[in-house]
């Protein structure tokens, strides 16, 4: 099977609530169709350091940022098919790489017990930044439920993400989905994924709504929420100090 496996496009974020999200519904009807996978549990493992520096990163809000994660879309076997992703973002532009492999030999790759079983451009890009960012490992499982839409006509793509959970054991996409939440019942995260400009119909729906886009990251807000509360630090520091220090492994 072909995939997709180079990504350039703007990636709007909305958080938004479920009232909301079917107002969004009705009036994306004319113009946008649902995904053929339907509402679907999207599955993910981060890769980070031992003092989370791809994490504590990104909060810091750069002009340049990135991650690692691979991801699966269901429940996965040993030889399931997932996807390495390599994800950029820079001026507001997000870049991302996509490697599909089998769950084994993925895991066996990123946490350096093995080769990469291929050989291209993209394989080369993640092995650089794997071994940049030395001593990467698995951080934590993040999973979530996602309904897709997108323009027949067009490239665009709204997809709406809620019940996001996350976990720092059991670390497999092979596992049942379960964890704690990292967003009440009542939010839905709303992306907008286009390679232009916003359609004026859609503006004007955001308009009206009073939808504003913000800043939103599901591995970011989950460190934040349950793994930085529970790291050993040096001192005490304000939460704005603490993603610039140490804590103690």
């Amino acid at each position: 099977m072909a995939y997709q496996t180079v990504f350039k496009r703007y990636e709007i974020k909305y958080t938004i609530t479920n009232k909301q999200k079917q107002l969004l519904l009705q009036a994306m009807q004319p113009y946008m169709a649902p995904d053929k996978y339907g509402r679907t549990t999207i599955r993910n493992i981060y890769f980070d350091t031992d003092n989370y520096r791809l994490v504590r990163r990104s909060l810091e809000k750069p002009d340049y940022k990135e991650k690692l994660r691979i991801r699966s879309y269901g429940q996965s076997t040993e030889n399931s098919t997932v996807f390495v992703e390599l994800k950029k973002k820079y001026e507001n532009v997000v870049y991302k790489r996509r490697l599909p492999l089998g769950q084994r030999e993925a895991m066996d790759w990123l946490c350096g017990n093995a080769p990469c079983p291929t050989d291209s451009q993209i394989s080369r890009e993640i092995e650089y930044f794997r071994r940049f960012y030395d001593g990467l490992r698995p951080s934590v499982f993040l999973s979530y439920e996602r309904e897709a839409f997108f323009e027949p006509d067009g490239d665009l793509r709204v997809t709406f993400d809620d019940r996001i959970l996350c976990r720092q054991t059991d670390l497999s996409l092979s596992s049942p989905v379960y964890g704690d939440p990292v967003i009440d019942d009542d939010t839905v995260i709303m992306e907008i994924k286009c390679s232009g400009g916003i359609p004026l119909w859609l503006v004007e729906v955001l308009s009206k709504e009073k939808i504003y886009k913000t800043s939103f990251s599901k591995y970011g807000k989950a460190y934040e929420a349950l793994i930085l509360p529970n790291l050993p630090f040096k001192k005490t520091y304000s939460k704005k100090e603490i993603l610039h220090h140490e804590y103690i492994l």
